[in-house]
């Protein structure tokens, strides 16, 4: 099985994480995908400095690619659940690995996503019930503190479920149950707090008026910086 791993280099004042398949090939190549992660594939003998090093000299372009993708505002490319695709957790790149069993489970570690799986073409599916799993134990965990803060303000919500929705991120309803996008699991506990103190705000205030703006802003004071992270990671 091909070795996949996971670095980073510093150009200038800017990250550039890749991921790195090391293959049987005598030359290496570097690819910028349109969710702008970058991927090498480099020969079995290659070391990680001389990567580092074709990564360095070719870190312009690199960000040159990531600017040209992100210019577009496009959400991410469909998904194919393959070996050396890029997946987000939490915040997270990480690499997916597809390996064959006798069993279907998702597990990580380091940069890794591993799906074990009897049939590749399920690794979709699979991999999709294990975000809902990993959704319903963060986001309560996150809300718990969240929601024990508006206490005070009489909001209690009657409950908060994960709910697919197309458009929105989360939703309140009149009778204070909270809807959170499953796709939220994806990103930064910052955006999902963020959600979670917006739909808190909703039990105080229902509208997107003035006091429901102030009251978001004592609760989460850089809540705009988490809309707009949550905003260009899951486009």
């Amino acid at each position: 099985m091909d070795k996949i791993t996971k670095d980073t280099i510093t150009y200038g004042s800017t990250t550039i994480d890749f991921c790195i398949e090391y293959a049987q090939r005598k030359t290496l190549g570097i690819k910028v995908n349109p969710d702008c992660s970058v991927y090498l594939k480099a020969p079995n003998n290659a070391t990680l400095e001389d990567i580092k090093e074709k990564v360095r000299k070719r870190s312009a372009w690199i960000l040159k690619q990531q600017r040209h993708f992100e210019s577009f505002g496009i959400p991410t490319t469909e998904r194919r659940y393959v070996s050396g695709e890029s997946h987000l957790y939490l915040g997270r790149q990480y690499m997916l690995r597809i390996k064959h069993s006798d069993k279907n489970a998702v597990h990580y570690q380091n940069n890794i996503i591993e799906i074990e799986c009897e049939n590749k073409e399920n690794a979709g599916k699979i991999l999709k019930k294990w975000y809902r799993a990993r959704a319903e134990i963060k986001f309560a965990e996150y809300a718990k503190p969240i929601t024990e803060k508006f206490s005070a303000y009489g909001a209690i919500p009657e409950s908060i479920k994960i709910r697919k929705m197309e458009k929105r991120w989360g939703y309140c309803t009149a009778n204070g149950i909270i809807y959170l996008n499953p796709r939220l699991i994806c990103a930064p506990r910052g955006c999902i707090e963020y959600v979670i103190t917006h739909e808190m705000c909703h039990l105080v205030h229902r509208n997107h008026t003035k006091d429901f703006y102030a009251l978001l802003s004592k609760k989460l004071p850089h809540w705009e910086r988490w809309k707009m992270k949550l905003e260009r990671m899951l486009r």
